[in-house]
């Protein structure tokens, strides 16, 4: 086969340290675009990002360029670094070590 098709749909979940509640308005839509923007870079194409105050989903497309673990460890790193300049209130703002990572049927995907 001379060309390569991959087209891996993942759900991924992970949340603050503690599950602390420090996502919030007016913080958090800005946190989902900047999450977004982040995976756009890695050629991991973003369908949604949403979550709560202690946690985030992210369903993308996952690149055949970059490894699981990579893409979520530098979404993590990016977003971790980038809401602390946003407020000193969050300048102690950490996600938790682990995550959930899902793969999603791409018939069930609504584009």
């Amino acid at each position: 086969m001379g060309q390569s098709l991959v087209k891996n749909y993942i759900h991924s979940v992970f949340s603050t340290k503690y599950r602390a509640e420090l996502i919030h308005p007016p913080y958090e839509q800005e946190l989902h675009a900047y999450i977004g923007g982040v995976c756009k870079n890695l050629d991991c194409p973003v369908l949604l990002v949403g979550g709560y105050t202690n946690h985030i989903h992210i369903l993308c497309m996952l690149s055949k360029k970059i490894a699981l673990i990579t893409l979520v460890q530098k979404v993590k790193a990016h977003a971790s670094k980038w809401i602390k300049t946003k407020h000193k209130s969050l300048a102690n703002f950490f996600w938790q070590d682990g995550y959930g990572i899902f793969s999603v049927n791409p018939r069930k995907v609504n584009l």
